[in-house]
């Protein structure tokens, strides 16, 4: 028994939407003979690729790792289609799965600028710290960009173990306080953790993964009595100058926020960051990945 390429276009689909009758408006096909068509391949692959819930659907982990090969295959037809019966030039493909940082982001814009041909398809995702290492062990995206520090360091590794990936680092950074300019803490050179004390402490959401080993900010194990968490780092600069809120990041490039009302102040405490990018285990760097990851340097402190 095999998987037809139209079952793989489906499960991509849907994968893409997080709907199934969402995608079988899409694909002009009706709802159940889509749903058939995914009860096929789960029973062929015999695994549970997708959670049926009323807000639509979500990836099982066996499902993410399907997803990732799914893709794989319907990129090589592609080329195969593209070389030998439409003549099209090949399709530059690069993906970056990422924290929410700007200079990730800059970096991408960069190498999009430069390096983009007339047919290309990248992809770019702000996303939690699991959800990155599975879309790289899945081949979504090409490599992750996450950050080692000492309160992080020994799960981040036992994980890239498990899931078969090796990490290299880029260039280390000082904690810094992001905060608005009027903040009241904002004349001082330097803070404490304890200054931050009265004042709400930003988050990104890590879903399921919540905790301090998988947060994207420093000292997340320290329990606080204001915090709010958001998947959006746009959200950010609202509650800043809204609440008087702080989060805690590398202070690289802090303008990205909101031009001069968003600063970054040193935190004065013994801890650093080492952010680096992630790969599969013994698979190379692609040229446009070198090509970013020398963009990425330029940001280094």
């Amino acid at each position: 028994m095999h998987f037809t390429l139209q079952q793989l276009k489906y499960i991509v689909n849907i994968a893409e939407i997080g709907s199934i009758s969402e995608a079988a408006k899409q694909l002009h096909i009706s709802q159940p003979s889509l749903s058939t068509a995914v009860k096929e391949v789960e029973d062929k692959a015999n695994l549970t690729i997708f959670i049926r819930t009323r807000a639509g659907v979500t990836l099982t982990a066996e499902g993410q790792e399907f997803l990732g090969y799914a893709r794989q295959v319907l990129q090589q037809v592609e080329l195969m289609e593209n070389k030998y019966i439409s003549a099209l030039p090949a399709k530059l493909r690069f993906g970056v799965s990422t924290q929410h940082y700007t200079f990730t982001e800059n970096a991408f814009v960069e190498l999009v600028k430069q390096y983009g041909q007339d047919r290309y398809e990248f992809f770019f995702n702000e996303t939690g710290t699991h959800q990155i290492l599975d879309d790289v062990k899945n081949s979504v995206s090409d490599l992750g960009v996450i950050y080692l520090s000492q309160e992080n360091e020994s799960i981040i590794r036992k994980t890239l173990q498990e899931k078969g990936l090796d990490f290299f680092p880029l260039f280390e950074a000082k904690p810094h306080v992001f905060l608005q300019k009027d903040h009241p803490l904002a004349r001082k050179k330097s803070l404490k953790l304890t200054d931050l004390t009265p004042y709400p402490r930003l988050r990104f959401v890590q879903g399921i993964y919540e905790s301090a080993y998988f947060a994207e900010e420093l000292f997340s194990r320290i329990p606080v009595d204001k915090e709010i968490k958001m998947n959006d780092r746009g959200a950010i600069v609202n509650f800043m100058l809204g609440l008087n809120a702080y989060t805690i990041s590398s202070g690289i490039f802090p303008k990205y926020l909101h031009g001069d009302n968003i600063i970054a102040l040193p935190l004065h405490e013994k801890e650093k960051m080492t952010i680096g990018y992630v790969l599969r285990h013994h698979q190379p760097l692609s040229p446009l990945g070198h090509i970013y990851i020398e963009e990425l340097k330029k940001y280094a402190p």
